[in-house]
C-alpha cells in the first residue's frame, strides 16, 4: 500500500502531521519514541539472555536440590531501596 504513494502524497501526509502535532512537539515525540525502542530492545535482549542462561542451567542441572533465593517485592522498577523480602507460604499438612 505504501509503495503506491507518490512523492507529492507523502509530502502532503508529512505536512498534515506537522500541522496536527506542531513543529515543537515532533522532536520530543521522536526522542520518546527512540527511548521506548531502546528500552524494548534492551528488555528483549535481557529476556533472551535469561532464557539462554536457564537453558544452560537445565542442561548442566545438578541432581542435588538447590536452595532457592528469597523472592523480593520491589516498590518500582529499578528501585532497590524499597525492596523487601517476601514470606513464602508454608504448605504443610495440618492434621
Amino acid at each position: 500500500m505504501i509503495g503506491n504513494l507518490k512523492p507529492l502524497e507523502i509530502l502532503l501526509i508529512i505536512a498534515v502531521i506537522v500541522l496536527l502535532f506542531g513543529a515543537k512537539k515532533l522532536p520530543e515525540m521522536a526522542r520518546s519514541l527512540g527511548k521506548s525502542a531502546r528500552i524494548l530492545k534492551s528488555e528483549a535482549k535481557a529476556m533472551k539472555n535469561e532464557n539462554a542462561a536457564d537453558d544452560a542451567a537445565a542442561r548442566t542441572a545438578d541432581p542435588a536440590p538447590q536452595q532457592a533465593a528469597p523472592r523480593t517485592i520491589k516498590a518500582a522498577p529499578g528501585d532497590v531501596t524499597g525492596s523487601r523480602p517476601v514470606a513464602e507460604p508454608n504448605h504443610t499438612a495440618q492434621g
